[in-house]
């Protein structure tokens, strides 16, 4: 009982000295500095990774935010195919995913003045996260406006791509098909969310590099000033951990028994 208690105090007081050392990290750099490092991070983000998004095939070619067919007019693609018509239904897909190429292109600056706008609530906390914590921050807090500006872009740029009336057709189509219940799904919605989404993710994939500092992704002094925060608190975290581990075998290692033991004495 003893020994569960003193290893139990022991964990305690060395989680609290980790603690206090990851404070000791990030006390010598303001908040407003993190807050600018994290903001630098996403703009990174947007003009290296979303730039992409706007090229042709940045989307259908991009497994990671390929817009694919919402679930509820997967039926529908699949009666057109059965009726020989898998023209109709790939040209429905790629202009999905064209016009979301087209919106990001005539939105990019929706997405810089949200991040310029931004502001981190506990940019340090945010900073030590981890992978992604930043982006999901500026999903989280910006998500709501950021669709409403961006709705009527995606709305336009269907039109302006003819995935309108492909889909119109389609739907058409398939609606005077005997035996069916007829469709007609909010496409501007969809597209609006998910392309949205894939936006953030791209924008996560920079992030990611940059804390990660993949290919020198810290390109100047602010990221490589506020990023080695990072890497002095994961090196502390992961000392510790070691020497937790190291503890733990320690103390469930076999007390070697004595002859005092074998004979019952003491």
């Amino acid at each position: 009982m003893m020994a569960v208690l003193s290893l139990v105090l022991s964990t305690a007081n060395t989680n609290q000295i980790h603690a206090q050392k990851v404070t000791d990290l990030i006390g010598s750099i303001s908040q407003d500095k993190v807050a600018s490092g994290l903001k630098e991070a996403l703009d990174k983000g947007i003009e290296k990774q979303v730039s992409n998004l706007t090229k042709q095939d940045g989307f259908y070619k991009n497994e990671l935010v390929k817009i694919l067919l919402p679930e509820e007019i997967q039926k529908v693609d699949r009666a057109l195919r059965n009726l020989g018509m898998g023209n109709i239904a790939d040209q429905g897909l790629l202009l999905l995913n064209r016009a979301a190429e087209n919106a990001v292109k005539e939105a990019t600056p929706i997405f810089v003045d949200a991040v310029k706008n931004i502001t981190f609530k506990d940019a340090k906390n945010i900073l030590l996260d981890g992978n992604g914590a930043a982006t999901n921050y500026l999903k989280q807090s910006t998500n709501k406006a950021l669709y409403a500006k961006f709705s009527p872009v995606i709305q336009s740029s269907l039109a302006t791509v003819g995935a309108d009336q492909v889909w119109e057709k389609i739907f058409s189509t398939y609606n005077e098909l005997p035996l069916v219940s007829p469709v007609n799904t909010d496409l501007t919605d969809y597209v609006t969310k998910e392309t949205m989404n894939g936006v953030f993710k791209m924008i996560a994939v920079e992030e990611d590099n940059i804390r990660e500092n993949i290919g020198g992704s810290r390109s100047n002094k602010l990221l490589k000033e506020v990023f080695s925060i990072q890497d002095n608190s994961t090196k502390t975290t992961n000392k510790n951990t070691s020497d937790n581990s190291k503890e733990d075998k320690a103390n469930n290692t076999p007390k070697k028994e004595s002859i005092f033991d074998k004979i019952g004495i003491f």
